[in-house]
């Protein structure tokens, strides 16, 4: 059975931002293909949907490699999403549907549990999926995707320190959902432009960047994990 390219790209994206691969380290077809049980065919497809990403870069005699971006790349990733997320959320208060909010209030339930109770290993996940859920609510195919993107691309370039309170930080995440839930569209982007502008002061650079010599981590404002493709990783 032919593995499908978008599910090798996924595996190769994700080894991408666990750092499996290093930044500017080579990704051979062959290698890769042998990690992932596939072929070559779907590797290669896969390779030229994450250099269209911005995840892989072509050099001259090196052929494909892990992309390296530098800091001022991304912190413009930052600034992206703080344009992006609210206009998900406006969209959302539009076009979601009762399955949407169903879910949105359980994850809000759910975290705002956990942050009170002190179990906060979970919270980065389900952060994760509150925002993904809030960006399909959207109805935008074309926007989902360039959230999610967006997202893996932050996930790979920071690392993200756990919020300072986090029963305030899902209290915002209930009252975005609340707006949208009412049909409010101003309401749920001011909210959520707020959100993400609170949250890029928790985001640290894990690699030094231009002007950042000595690596030392960078504030910015304004695990190996073995696959094998033919069991049916998607």
């Amino acid at each position: 059975m032919r593995i499908p390219a978008h599910t090798v790209c996924t595996a190769i994206r994700d080894d991408i931002v666990a750092g499996v691969f290093g930044r500017g380290s080579r990704l051979t077809e062959e290698v890769l293909a042998r990690r992932y049980g596939v072929s070559r065919v779907p590797v290669r497809e896969a390779l030229r949907t994450l250099e269209a990403e911005g995840f892989v870069s072509t050099r001259r005699h090196a052929g494909a490699c892990v992309a390296e971006p530098t800091a001022q790349e991304a912190a413009d990733l930052l600034e992206v999403r703080l344009l992006l997320e609210p206009l998900g959320a406006a969209r959302a208060a539009q076009r979601r549907t009762e399955a949407h909010l169903k879910v949105l209030r359980g994850l809000v339930r759910l975290g705002q549990e956990r942050a009170r109770t002190g179990h906060s290993d979970d919270l980065r996940s389900l952060g994760g999926w509150f925002h993904e859920t809030l960006a399909q609510a959207s109805g935008s195919a074309g926007l989902t995707a360039l959230l999610t993107q967006l997202r893996h691309k932050i996930a790979w370039m920071y690392a993200v320190e756990p919020a300072a309170r986090p029963v305030e930080h899902w209290a915002e995440h209930g009252a975005i959902v609340d707006a949208v839930a009412r049909g409010d569209a101003e309401r749920a982007r001011s909210l959520t432009a707020q959100h993400a502008e609170r949250s890029t002061a928790d985001h640290r650079l894990r690699f030094p960047g231009d002007g950042d010599r000595a690596g030392r981590v960078i504030a910015v404002r304004s695990s190996q994990h073995s696959v094998n493709m033919a069991r049916g990783r998607n």
